[in-house]
């Protein structure tokens, strides 16, 4: 078998909001997606693991810190119930973005989970706020496939212009050399934000970093600045301004709609 090699996408974040005022942007960007298997068995220098470098992977950044980000993985499907035997032969394929001149903000996170066969058992969401807090939203069950739709309560705080209530809809899709990552979130009324991470996949090698920062060359940076950047615009619209809850108490959800899965892989309810 051909061992998975890490790959930059090259494309395009979107994101709509439709009420009360409507507000829309599109910026182009990248982002690296990682077989974090793969890569435990053989380091990649492009990688720059836990290094030095303008940009760089660091596990620090994702779980609870720790020095290994799979292995937190792996502990929260335990943990959430969602673990299956053949898990540790198959591939997890990370979204996210890198450090960049050793800072990083990573709005959010995709997990890819495959089973051994090759099938998509899981995507975990991690989700960071502009205020420091982390949380997962775990998606598994019969619902989740490539390009079908999966929804998850929304109980984490993410901006101080939408509650932490409603639901997420996502949906991904990925081919040979495309990725697609959809949220949108909808409250009591209906669609209220709508937003895709989309990207070109190619090799990440030293041509396509070298490629990465001469196009966007403090990326990350430009992650934050942009997003208090849209709150001074939406605040100046006077969209309705929300003060922070309280964190969640447990650090994952799962949607009630998904089956418990045993050590053997035989559903529960």
């Amino acid at each position: 078998m051909t061992a998975a090699i890490p790959l930059i996408g090259f494309g395009q974040v979107r994101h709509t909001r439709l009420r009360p005022r409507h507000h829309a942007f599109a910026y182009g960007g990248w982002f690296w997606l990682l077989p974090m298997r793969a890569l435990g068995r053989q380091p990649v220098a492009s990688v720059r693991r836990n290094g030095r470098g303008w940009l760089s992977f660091h596990d620090a950044d994702h779980g609870e810190g720790g020095a290994d980000a799979l292995s937190w993985l792996d502990g929260l499907l335990r943990q959430a119930g969602l673990w299956h035997e053949t898990l540790p032969d198959g591939e997890v394929w990370l979204q996210t973005y890198p450090r960049v001149l050793g800072y990083a903000f990573k709005p959010v996170s995709f997990w890819y989970v495959h089973r051994g066969d090759g099938g998509l058992h899981a995507v975990v969401a991690e989700v960071n706020n502009t205020f420091g807090e982390r949380h997962c939203y775990l998606l598994a069950g019969d619902e989740l496939a490539w390009g079908r739709e999966v929804r998850a309560d929304k109980v984490f705080h993410v901006s101080p212009f939408c509650r932490a209530e409603g639901s997420y809809r996502f949906r991904f899709m990925r081919s040979a050399d495309r990725l697609v990552a959809r949220v949108d979130h909808d409250d009591a009324q209906g669609p209220l934000i709508q937003t895709a991470l989309s990207g070109e996949l190619v090799p990440l090698d030293a041509a396509s970093v070298r490629r990465a920062i001469r196009g966007w060359p403090l990326m990350t940076f430009g992650v934050v600045a942009r997003i208090h950047w849209h709150a001074l615009r939406l605040w100046l619209k006077r969209v309705p301004f929300f003060t922070k809850p309280e964190a969640p108490g447990q650090a994952f959800s799962v949607p009630s709609s998904t089956p418990v899965r045993s050590e053997t892989g035989t559903s529960t309810p």
